[in-house]
């Protein structure tokens, strides 16, 4: 278990920052491809727009929780789609920030 105020920056949050908000919209846009129904068509903007709406808030407390250390993952890392096996631009061989 990590401490109280340690930033997680492991796998795969080495890859996105927000790697679960990022599959959360993957399983919405599944539902509404395999269940096109009204519901699934009016509720897909609605939470795309409700979890990029998260994901913006959890970047403010992270940065503020964190600081310096925070934003320069931040810096490195891509927001929503990640990065793989692509080493340099802050990233080191194995795909972590530097």
């Amino acid at each position: 278990m990590l401490p109280a105020h340690d930033a997680h920056t492991g796998a795969p949050e080495h890859r996105g920052k927000l790697p679960l908000i990022l599959v959360v919209l993957a399983v919405v846009l599944g539902f509404l491809l395999q269940w096109p129904t009204l519901l699934t068509l009016l509720m897909f903007p609605v939470l795309v727009v409700m979890y990029v709406r998260l994901a913006r808030h959890e970047e403010r407390d992270a940065s503020a929780e964190f600081g310096d250390a925070y934003r320069r993952y931040a810096e490195v890392t891509p927001g929503w789609l990640p990065r793989f096996g692509v080493p340099g631009r802050g990233m080191r061989s194995d795909g972590r920030p530097a």
